[in-house]
């Protein structure tokens, strides 16, 4: 088979309809489902997803390595978290070995979309799930739906990784206690008016801080934060509230174990940023975008890094992780999923 006639090198990070998607259905304690080709969700106009915004999320990405293969990311962390997700939100667990081998059937299915080799463009992988039948009184719903589908993708921000400009917001991304540590869709509701602000404004995202304090910081609307400090150190923010990014937890083993760098998990406070020398956010869709410059109301805060391009560390690890992730490097044991 032969790849899709597309430009790959000039694709967004938009939706492009493929051939196949999984679709599976829980009613009555099991889970049945398979492909199929129609891309139309049909549900009910009392839905529980559409009356109380039952849903959660995960992404993840399949790519053609350096010798040819096609191969995802880790997907059994994406399983693990949306288990988490669910648990959360009262939905039931889609099996994570079965999550697994539905990734690896639907991009098998859309094989041919899956972009060449030195593109620059990856296959996104979006598995959700969702109650699907009638709920009128606050509760979680009886059956769900649980689907995936594939879209070819290109850079999350249109510069690649020329480093961006965010700012630092007075709303919240997630409530102390709440909902920020799993991937809920309701999550990123609460962050659509803040980031069209925000794009509106010149800046490219938000730096949200703990709503208790506002001292602390957390992430951003769709990434996590990652810092390198003046000694070369890795600082990575630790929050009960901020999201298990699996692209971070990938970043700090890398960091450790490839770079042989000092790494620090801990609370990181606004008044720091200053004493940073890089930092930048991870995460599946963008991996590591460079930060340039972040503005806390009407104080600049530039890295030393600059605006032209990735500082020293950030872009070693950049470079080492997609290495890992284009076959370029060998991985640990278990990262990488082939499809065959």
């Amino acid at each position: 088979m032969a790849k899709k006639n597309i430009d790959w090198g000039s694709i967004g990070f938009s939706y492009i309809p493929t051939d196949k998607r999984y679709v599976a259905n829980f009613k009555d304690g099991k889970w049945e489902g398979g492909l199929t080709s129609d891309p139309n969700v049909v549900i009910n106009e009392c839905a529980g997803v559409l009356q109380y915004s039952q849903s959660c999320f995960e992404g993840l990405k399949a790519y053609t390595t350096e010798d040819g293969r096609t191969v995802c990311f880790r997907p059994d962390l994406n399983a693990a978290r949306m288990k988490s997700s669910c648990e959360r939100l009262k939905m039931p667990v889609f099996p994570e070995d079965k999550f697994v081998e539905a990734v690896k059937e639907v991009v098998k299915a859309n094989i041919d979309y899956v972009p060449p080799y030195g593109s620059g463009a990856t296959l996104y992988i979006r598995p959700y799930m969702f109650g699907s039948n009638p709920v009128i009184g606050v509760k979680p719903a009886d059956e769900y739906q649980f689907r995936i589908f594939v879209t070819p993708v290109g850079p999350y921000f249109k510069g690649g990784a020329k480093p961006i400009t965010i700012r630092v917001t007075d709303l919240d991304r997630a409530a102390p206690r709440g909902t920020g540590h799993i991937k809920a869709g309701l999550n990123y509701a609460m962050s659509l008016y803040n980031i069209v602000d925000a794009h509106e404004n010149g800046f490219d995202e938000n730096l949200y801080v703990d709503p208790a304090t506002r001292t602390k910081v957390e992430e951003t609307g769709g990434a996590n934060c990652i810092f390198v400090d003046k000694n070369g150190t890795v600082v990575v923010p630790k929050s009960p509230s901020i999201l298990p990014s699996i692209t971070r937890r990938s970043l700090v083993t890398v960091a450790k174990d490839y770079l042989g760098l000092n790494v620090e998990e801990r609370e990181v406070y606004l008044s720091e940023l200053s004493d940073f020398a890089e930092m930048g956010l991870c995460g599946t869709a963008a991996v590591i975008s460079p930060i340039g410059k972040v503005y806390d109301h009407g104080k600049e805060i530039c890295f030393p890094s600059g605006m032209d391009e990735m500082g020293p560390t950030i872009k070693k690890l950049y470079d080492t992780l997609t290495g890992i992730q284009m076959g370029r490097i060998e991985a640990p044991e278990g990262w990488i999923v082939e499809i065959k």
